[in-house]
C-alpha cells in the first residue's frame, strides 16, 4: 500500500518533532505515557486509573506503569479521593503542563517547516 501526500507530510512531522524531543533534555515518553499525559491534560477532570484504562482502551496495569513513571518524573500527582479514600485521583502538575507546552510548540514549529518547504516526494 502506498502512502499519499498527507501521510507521507504527517509522517515526516511526527518524525521532526520525534527527533527534536530526542535530542533536548526531555525525558523520552513511551506512546502510552505520553497518551495519558496528554489525556489528563486536555480531557476534563478528574481522572482515575479506571477511567484513563477506559479512555485509552487498555489495561489497568497498564495505566498504573505509566501514571509510576509520570509520577516520578514530577508530570503528574495521584490524590486521595476526599470522599472516598479507596478512589485516587490523577492530577496535573505545572511540570507536565511545561512539558506538553514545549510539545506543542515543537510540533507548530514543525508544521510551520512543513508549511513552508516543498511537497515531499511520494516513494513508489
Amino acid at each position: 500500500m502506498e502512502l499519499g501526500q498527507n501521510q507521507v507530510e504527517a509522517l515526516d512531522l511526527w518524525r521532526r518533532v520525534t527527533v527534536t524531543t530526542v535530542r533536548s533534555d526531555a525525558p523520552d515518553l513511551t506512546a502510552r505515557q505520553l497518551a495519558v499525559l496528554m489525556t489528563v491534560r486536555l480531557q476534563p477532570a478528574p481522572h482515575t486509573v479506571r477511567g484513563l484504562a477506559s479512555a485509552l482502551n487498555v489495561g489497568k496495569p497498564a495505566i498504573t506503569r505509566a501514571l509510576d513513571t509520570l509520577s516520578r518524573l514530577g508530570f503528574v500527582q495521584r490524590r486521595r479521593d476526599p470522599k472516598d479514600g479507596r478512589n485516587v485521583f490523577v492530577e496535573r502538575t505545572d511540570k507536565g503542563d511545561a512539558f506538553l507546552d514545549m510539545l506543542g510548540s515543537t510540533i507548530l514549529q514543525g508544521e510551520g517547516e512543513t508549511q513552508a518547504r516543498p511537497a515531499l516526494a511520494v516513494a513508489s
